[in-house]
């Protein structure tokens, strides 16, 4: 495939459609790369698009879904919905997957760096440098490691199997408490949100308890912006089939008891293909939260999910405790800076230092921690949060 290269920029999907949903099949495309799931974003968003098209041989060879995104002190363009996405690939064709090298993304990312306008830089965030055993494209151009890893467990032919990877006494040993906490304080049941009105209910009851969550971690709310939820709750509504849909919501239900009707635990989920990979997740509080609902939960979902052909169960991206004990497989991922401009050179270097300054905070847990919280009062603050920022992950 590798020869004559063009890249060309659009500003606009609905030209590419019929290629972009042939292309986004792809087993190793993220979903997050998928044509309704960057619809559903821009459409709450509104940021003008910078669709980036790459072909070799006249052969359609990826597409970058881009945004502009103003910041404080530069313009970039960025993935489609980066603040929220646990995985980034770019949709990439078989054939350019087998014969790109980094001599070829470097004539790419030049290309492409000559084609933009408007920008003061290219910003590719979360781009594994490996994805399932295969070396990712955009990952050979020049980058720095994300602070976080993903965490996933690749599941086995039988939930027996699959806990077998794991340390599967402790994984059992927890979930027999939680089962016998929760038991005595009235039951439960595993619910997934199936009717429409549901969908909207276990999401705003998400968005509740993980406000109070993060309120008492001193941590900053990343799901308070209205576009945000609204994006979402569109997610939620989209039809859903066995092995592809946009947001599946789970949660453990108490069934009877004082707690009757609460829910203790609430997780969010995306599937496509063999790959299902966690959105988000919370846990309420007061008194049955010393029953860990959420392990519960996780258990009875990895569970239900090994019947049903899903392969790569991912936790996403972010390193904790619960992930580490639940996953065998962690990925490593990078962000990729191609300047524009002048300005954009300034640009790369604060994204290069300010991420390895964070991985550095983030080795020293008090430091990380003083510095949530002040980050979690500036950011909790009442104030529109909707507007554009520089990047600021965690």
């Amino acid at each position: 495939m590798a020869g004559n290269i063009s890249v060309s920029i659009r500003d606009g999907m609905e030209p590419l459609e019929a290629e972009w949903r042939a292309l986004e099949g792809g087993n190793l495309n993220s979903l997050h790369h998928g044509y309704d799931w960057c619809r559903a974003w821009i459409a709450q968003y509104r940021r003008p698009l910078i669709i980036v098209e790459g072909r070799v041989n006249d052969e359609l060879a990826f597409i970058l879904p881009l945004e502009k995104v103003k910041g404080r002190m530069f313009t970039s363009a960025q993935f489609i919905g980066a603040e929220h996405s646990n995985l980034n690939t770019g949709l990439l064709s078989d054939a350019f997957l087998r014969v790109a090298t980094p001599e070829l993304m470097a004539d790419i990312g030049a290309r492409i760096r000559a084609a933009v306008s408007g920008v003061d830089l290219v910003l590719l965030t979360n781009v594994p440098r490996v994805w399932r055993g295969t070396p990712m494209p955009f990952a050979m151009l020049p980058c720095v490691e994300n602070q976080n890893h993903a965490f996933a467990l690749s599941m086995q032919p039988d939930f027996v199997a699959t806990l077998a990877q794991l340390n599967a006494k402790r994984r059992r040993k927890k979930f027999s408490s939680s089962h016998r906490k929760l038991g005595a304080m009235g039951g439960y049941a595993h619910v997934v949100a199936e009717t429409p009105d549901d969908k909207n209910r276990f999401l705003d009851l998400f968005f509740e308890q993980k406000g109070q969550r993060l309120i008492e971690l001193d941590l900053p709310n990343v799901f308070a912006c209205p576009k945000t939820r609204a994006f979402l709750h569109s997610l939620a509504q989209r039809p859903q089939g066995h092995d592809r849909f946009a947001l599946r919501l789970h949660a453990l239900k108490m069934t009877g008891g004082e707690h009757a009707g609460e829910f203790p635990a609430i997780a969010g989920v995306s599937r496509k293909g063999d790959h299902l990979i966690v959105q988000f997740c919370t846990i309420g509080s007061g008194p049955l939260t010393h029953a860990a609902p959420g392990e519960l939960l996780f258990h009875l979902m990895v569970e239900s999910y090994n019947t049903q052909n899903v392969g790569f169960f991912d936790f996403g991206i972010g390193d904790m405790p619960f992930k580490r004990s639940w996953t065998n497989v962690e990925t490593v991922q990078v962000n990729v800076t191609l300047p524009v401009t002048q300005l954009g050179r300034l640009a790369a270097m604060k994204e290069e230092t300010t991420t390895r300054l964070k991985t550095m905070i983030k080795q020293n847990p008090a430091l990380y921690s003083f510095l949530q919280r002040i980050r979690a009062r500036v950011h909790n603050a009442p104030q529109d949060r909707a507007g554009e920022t520089d990047r600021n992950e965690d």
